[in-house]
């Protein structure tokens, strides 16, 4: 087995909150209480998401909270090359191809997978005279299937085909799919085990398929529960979360792992980043961990939200 290798990819949108905190921490604390190492890459790909600032504003944050990185932050704008490297691949091997279809078309074919409009495979065999390109689609077999033990959700599995359908990974306007750089990235830094939110756990069974076309290795997977507000709507800079304080770390630590079930101390939310986060570390129990997909973080008490 390689040394547990792991990572937080935040998207710089705007400042850290208590949301992501919770992923920052949890997986911090699975790398070290694990002798592993604990690397952030910046997901900067989708580039007007970016706000200027927001990336320096996250690793200042998460110095202030005593979570101390290996080696020196990634940047996905920084990986293009790669990104194009892995499609080319791709390509060469028939698992790519070109579609002119925009989201109108798809919603008039209405096929209807289980997480929304699916693909109807309309541009497979080529694109219609006069139309041009607006995205590359990765060919899903028809047989497809994806299947992982998750280290808390359990077995999560994905008939792909009629689940998802062919899917993005390149747009026209020069944008990589998030599925495709994440995979590379992952499988660039040695990351061997991965630790996010439930929010994305439906992508996962997508990007070990990929992992497969590409022969590359398959992470080990744990999907925390993600914190939702009072009207059941997950934490984030869409629903208006702020971030967190630089100031008062000991209580978003606290805050945090209190909703992560590790049942920290009282004086916890009291005590310096450090003091914490060692006390997290060293207390730190997956066997813990509230087995569900998403809890009201205002029902566990936490005032930071």
């Amino acid at each position: 087995m390689s040394r547990y290798c792991g990572r937080f990819a935040p998207t710089p949108s705007g400042p850290l909150h208590f949301g992501s905190m919770i992923a920052a921490i949890a997986s911090y604390c699975d790398a070290r209480a694990n002798d592993g190492t604990w690397h952030v890459r910046i997901d900067d790909i989708d580039r007007p998401r970016v706000v200027p600032g927001a990336a320096d504003g996250i690793l200042g944050t998460l110095a202030a909270f005593g979570l101390e990185w290996d080696g020196n932050p990634v940047y996905q704008s920084h990986n293009s090359d790669s990104y194009h490297a892995a499609i080319h691949r791709l390509r060469c091997r028939a698992h790519v191809f070109a579609c002119a279809c925009s989201r109108k078309d798809i919603n008039e074919a209405a096929n209807t997978g289980v997480y929304g409009q699916r693909y109807a495979g309309t541009c497979r065999n080529g694109m219609q005279s006069g139309r041009r390109a607006r995205s590359l689609r990765l060919q899903i077999d028809d047989d497809a299937y994806a299947e992982f033990i998750d280290l808390l959700q359990g077995r999560v599995s994905q008939q792909l085909a009629s689940d998802v359908g062919d899917f993005v990974i390149y747009r026209a306007d020069g944008v990589f799919s998030y599925h495709l750089a994440c995979v590379d990235d992952d499988a660039q830094q040695g990351i061997t085990h991965i630790v996010r939110g439930a929010d994305l756990i439906e992508s996962t069974p997508r990007q070990i398929y990929l992992q497969g076309l590409l022969q590359i290795s398959t992470p080990a997977y744990l999907h925390l529960p993600v914190a939702t507000n009072d009207d059941g709507q997950k934490i984030s800079k869409q629903t208006g979360a702020a971030g967190v304080d630089n100031n008062q770390p000991g209580k978003t630590i606290y805050s945090a792992l209190a909703f992560l079930g590790q049942q920290p101390h009282a004086d916890l939310a009291q005590a310096p980043a450090r003091t914490a986060i060692e006390w997290a570390v060293h207390n730190w129990r997956r066997e813990n961990l509230p087995l569900s997909c998403a809890i009201d973080a205002s029902s566990q008490g936490n005032t930071v939200i």
